[in-house]
């Protein structure tokens, strides 16, 4: 249940429009409770449907999960297939509430990689909740900040290569056409749970003015009161993208 006080707290008029969730933790928190690791991926798809409805009550524009990393394919084949189960039941359990509930499904990654299922299941997906116009959630799926960037620059040399191009026509408004979050903004808030304090090859590009939000709660013990918290900590700094104190309170 939702924290009203919390919640009291935070102004509507000054939310984060595109919220990031590095959701670290699963592991450590079934060896915690002497269960096999496999059992803290289940825990965490829990808080997944709770900070979803919790998001789309406090209408952020966009919530991004880091649900899947490129590099999460040298985990053990065991521990890749249950996250595979885990993702196609969490895809076919939701697609009827982010219907019901205005909720635009996308995806960023190497989505080729994953099984033809799953492939099949996104696209679905992505198709049936295509006309929503409220929050759009995305899973980050094989995806890795650095091979997005490195796959960016291959398009635009192939671009430029054919003539397609001039090079200098090439700024960052092009540059981030290629990215596949090109139909997001840059992401206000970063949030990464477990106590970490590193972003993992997560939106490295997108993220050069996001806020970061670092909490030492494991991903399946993350609340309702900890997602509110750290909104209220981003609503308490001050942005100033590059610019003095004295032009920002001009602005």
């Amino acid at each position: 249940m939702v924290n009203t006080e919390l919640q009291e707290k935070i102004d509507p008029s000054r939310l984060p429009r595109h919220v990031a969730i590095i959701m670290d933790g699963n592991g450590r928190w079934a060896k915690n409770h002497s269960l096999p690791r496999v059992e803290g991926h289940w825990a965490g798809v829990k808080v997944v449907d709770r900070i979803v409805t919790l998001s789309r009550k406090l209408k952020l524009e966009a919530l991004t999960l880091y649900s899947f990393s490129d590099e999460n394919w040298n985990r053990p084949s065991a521990e890749i297939s249950t996250l595979m189960k885990i993702l196609s039941f969490y895809l076919k359990k939701e697609l009827k509430r982010m219907k019901e509930e205005n909720i635009r499904f996308n995806t960023i990654g190497h989505i080729e990689d994953l099984p033809g299922e799953i492939q099949k299941l996104i696209r679905n997906s992505i198709e049936d909740t295509s006309d929503n116009t409220g929050m759009t959630l995305t899973l980050a799926l094989s995806y890795g900040g650095r091979q997005e960037i490195i796959d960016a620059v291959k398009a635009i040399a192939q671009q430029v290569h054919s003539g397609q191009l001039n090079p200098e026509e090439i700024d960052s408004c092009l540059f981030e056409s290629f990215l596949s979050t090109q139909s997001l903004p840059d992401p206000d808030l970063i949030i990464r749970t477990s106590g970490e304090r590193r972003i993992s090859n997560f939106l490295l590009y997108q993220s050069a003015y996001t806020e970061l939000f670092y909490s030492k709660v494991l991903w399946p013990d993350f609340s309702d009161d900890d997602f509110l918290n750290a909104i209220i900590d981003f609503q308490g700094r001050e942005r100033r993208f590059g610019m003095t104190q004295e032009q920002i309170v001009k602005a």
